[in-house]
């Protein structure tokens, strides 16, 4: 059956797309995987491929493989535009779909429960398949077997993903990999259009990631009490403990971080998008339901509420989206593929930090409407998301490493030991938050680190809340670096103050300040000489690293630091 619309009816296609598309039809091969970050536009690309095969009679039947149930019925809504008729509510007991469909939109979790139904399906018509977010087929052994049984014989497979790493060894399906030298594995993307590439094309936002620490203070299930400060060298155990304190809805800390990203709202609705949503991602339903409950009382503002297993979550999505409504809380529900372009600000308050699942969070924020827009989210001072946040345009490719532990990079070693694999609690026992507070730690933006600590409620803090919504990147950019020296002119106001008023000396910084305060100036520095050169910052790290020696900053010694820093200013 061929699509009902007309070709000139189809829907434009961006510079990158038609570069994809140009690409398959060349190359004919059966597999074909398309990289591009979230809101480039994936789902336009494949069914717009979809279209043309079903037109040329290549195929007689398109199936799409999505990770949600929400997404299903997003699938069939895009479909329909293209003439593209699927079939979102198909069970594995139909066994068959209506004549009048062109194909169907199933789950990887559907696939698995039954790939002997979709093997017979694709072995009576020639198919195409198009596996949305390829990565997730890598999650558990059934999906990924049930993936290739089903599908293996299929006249041609799409594969797409905004994201194609996992935190793990597991092999993807339908992806080719390349073998290097040293024996590991890498993906390769036959389409590829990453975060950088779409930013520089105005076809995604720039992040404005607002990092806050602060103290937190907590008792152990043994009784014990402990404090520290968010944001400072920790071992792996303490800022997991301090992290979970500090997103203790019985604590200030996440008080205070939701009454600033409201505030950071109502200056982007006030200033050019009336219509800017605001997503609070939280780690399970409890801390959701008790986030919005927060919410509603230090703003007065209700927010609609989404959980996994709630009845109507998709509508409640749908809605949302649609409305001018200002918050929304969810747990997983919106964590990936959901299209809702008008969010603009965010608070990732969850304590996952694999890398995967941190790139599909924050593609929640980046999908442009118009040029200027710019997405602002609020996150724990945390060695780990600040690394992921500084390295946010970096392109990965999903890595498979060779078995032998002898080969291992010790470095990376090192980095996993340090990472939390999954997306819960990885601490047992009891603990009971006694106290926590915020401050503004650091502005990141364009991988580059701005600002001096300020106190959450502070009229300073507020300079940065109140940024405009509606400035270029450049223009941002030059804002914060203004920001950062009037704020440190300031200080230095005050500190010759207090020094001609109490000429006592400081206490000294302690090793542990004095690494972040080195980090953050070295962060600055390669930010801004990023914004000259137009170098991504993982590769001017990686200069430094050449030039100097030594491990990643995070496990840099103050001598170390502070010779990268003289080296980058030589430069």
């Amino acid at each position: 059956m061929i699509p009902a619309a007309p070709p000139e009816t189809l829907p434009s296609l961006r510079v990158w797309q038609r570069k994809a598309m140009v690409a398959y039809h060349r190359g004919q091969s059966r597999d074909f995987l398309a990289v591009a970050t979230p809101g480039a536009g994936k789902t336009t690309f494949a069914l717009r491929i979809a279209y043309d095969l079903l037109a040329d009679g290549t195929v007689d039947t398109v199936t799409v493989v999505a990770p949600t149930e929400h997404l299903k019925a997003q699938w069939a809504g895009a479909a329909a535009r293209f003439g593209i008729q699927l079939d979102p509510a198909f069970r594995n007991s139909s066994v068959h779909s209506a004549s009048d469909f062109h194909g169907v939109v199933l789950t990887y979790a559907q696939i698995g429960a039954d790939p002997a139904v979709h093997r017979r399906r694709t072995l009576a018509r020639r198919t195409l398949v198009i596996l949305d977010e390829i990565h997730h087929a890598g999650d558990a052994r059934s999906w990924g077997d049930g993936v290739k049984t089903a599908f293996d014989e299929a006249e041609r497979r799409l594969a797409l993903t905004g994201t194609p790493f996992r935190s793990d060894d597991n092999p993807i399906p339908f992806v080719e990999y390349e073998e290097e030298a040293d024996g590991v594995k890498r993906s390769r993307a036959d389409a590829l259009y990453g975060y950088r590439d779409a930013l520089a094309d105005g076809v995604v936002r720039p992040v404005m990631f607002m990092a806050y620490s602060g103290q937190a203070k907590w008792r152990t299930s043994a009784g014990d009490e402990l404090a520290v400060r968010l944001g400072q060298p920790l071992t792996k155990d303490l800022t997991s403990q301090a992290w979970r304190t500090a997103l203790d809805p019985e604590g200030e800390w996440i008080k205070q971080v939701i009454r600033a990203a409201d505030r950071r709202l109502s200056s982007l609705r006030a200033a050019g998008i009336p219509d800017a949503g605001g997503l609070i991602i939280a780690s399970d339903q409890n801390t959701a339901r008790a986030y919005a409950g927060i919410l509603k009382r230090v703003t007065g503002k209700s927010a609609a509420i989404v959980l996994s297993d709630d009845a109507g979550s998709s509508d409640k999505i749908a809605k949302f989206a649609d409305s001018d409504d200002e918050w929304l809380v969810a747990v997983r529900m919106v964590s990936e593929g959901v299209d809702i372009p008008r969010l603009a600000v965010g608070v990732y308050a969850t304590n996952a930090q694999t890398p995967l699942y941190f790139a599909q969070a924050i593609g929640r924020f980046v999908r442009s409407r118009r040029p200027g827009e710019t997405a602002s989210v609020f996150l724990p001072s945390v060695i780990p998301l600040l690394s992921l946040a500084e390295n946010l345009e970096a392109d990965r490719d999903h890595v498979i490493k060779p078995k032998s532990a002898e080969d291992q990079d010790p470095e990376l070693l090192l980095e996993q030991a340090q990472r939390v694999l999954n997306e819960g609690t990885e601490l047992g026992g009891q603990r009971e938050t006694l106290e926590s507070n915020a401050e503004l730690d650091q502005v990141i933006f364009d991988g580059g680190s701005f600002g001096l600590p300020v106190e959450a409620g502070s009229a300073e803090e507020q300079e940065y809340l109140g940024l405009p919504g509606l400035l270029t990147q450049e223009q941002v950019h030059l804002l914060l670096q203004k920001r950062q020296r009037e704020q440190m002119a300031k200080q230095k106001s005050r500190t010759s103050t207090d020094t001609a008023e109490r000429p006592a000396a400081e206490p000294a910084m302690t090793n542990a300040q004095k690494r972040l305060k080195l980090r953050k100036q070295l962060n600055a520095l390669v930010g801004a000489r990023s914004f000259a050169t137009n170098e991504p910052h993982g590769k001017i790290h990686a200069k430094l690293r050449s030039t100097c020696g030594g491990p990643p900053s995070a496990q840099a010694t103050i001598e170390q630091l502070e010779e990268r820093i003289a080296v980058i200013r030589s430069w």
